[in-house]
């Protein structure tokens, strides 16, 4: 088991690592840390679950969980409004775009479609 304890507690140094640069901003930063949980993550699932947990370990998983479900909330506090621009600016270029190809049409302008 200390070996899934290792992991869920690089999982948890990691995601605090996400959570303080989410509060930044610094996107590039998280990606790559996003990049780096996935695959202790990965390599958590693949592992075969200890059916003899002592009550300790199995204390201690369940404390780095939750601090990692906490750390996840967090981070998408600071994500999920910066998704939200993003998903307004991506919508309005469609639709600038919608428009040029509808005057283009109108005017017969073959260059703006």
């Amino acid at each position: 088991m200390s070996r899934q304890i290792d992991l869920y507690q690089e999982m948890s140094r990691v995601s605090a690592a996400m959570v303080a640069v989410a509060r930044e901003g610094n996107w590039e930063a998280l990606i790559e840390l996003e990049r780096g949980i996935a695959r202790l993550r990965e390599t958590l699932i693949a592992m075969p679950e200890d059916a003899n947990i002592s009550r300790a370990d199995l204390l201690q998983k369940r404390q780095l969980i939750e601090r990692i479900l906490d750390d996840d909330a967090e981070i998408r506090r600071h994500t999920e409004p910066w998704m939200e621009h993003v998903r307004h600016l991506l919508g309005d270029n469609q639709r600038l775009r919608e428009l040029q190809r509808a005057y283009a049409v109108a005017t017969g302008d073959s260059t703006s479609a």
